[in-house]
């Protein structure tokens, strides 16, 4: 399975902060979207990720002017990409490796979307029960001819 076939299931919003945007307006973001990261992009590149983690870092750090702290202050710059047509299983190892969550999808310098742990997790387990699906099939099948004979 290929990072494109999470995409394809996952949809295709894509949700972007500046890095002069305040950590108040991307946490808001998240919020409202229901989403763990942000993609930050500066001038049409991607620069740097945002995640839940990061954001609850820098709240604690800051107190209470973390509202007001920029993002690009709180950002993981230059995180790992992964492109559409790498495979699920080196993809999570290396989220595991690395312990990086959440995996911007770029197609060159296009943004494509984003997949999670969570979203890996999903597909892998998915894989796998139709997989066991199929076999017990076959095997009813072998069973079944074995009994006609």
């Amino acid at each position: 399975m290929k990072v494109r076939e999470i995409l394809a299931v996952k949809g295709n919003a894509l949700f972007t902060v500046s890095p002069a945007a305040t950590l108040k307006e991307a946490v808001a973001t998240m919020m409202q979207e229901d989403i763990g990261s942000l993609v930050v992009f500066d001038g049409g590149r991607l620069v740097g990720l945002l995640t839940f983690r990061e954001a609850l870092k820098a709240i604690a750090q800051a107190g209470a002017a973390w509202e007001q702290r920029p993002v690009r202050e709180t950002m993981l710059e230059a995180p790992m990409t992964v492109s559409p047509d790498t495979e699920v299983e080196p993809l999570r190892e290396q989220m595991v490796r690395v312990h990086q969550r959440y995996f911007p999808v770029m197609d060159g310098e296009t943004l494509l979307g984003v997949v999670s742990f969570h979203d890996v997790a999903k597909a892998v387990l998915e894989e796998q029960s139709f997989e066991n699906r199929a076999l017990k099939a076959f095997i009813k099948g072998i069973q079944d001819e074995e009994a006609s004979c």
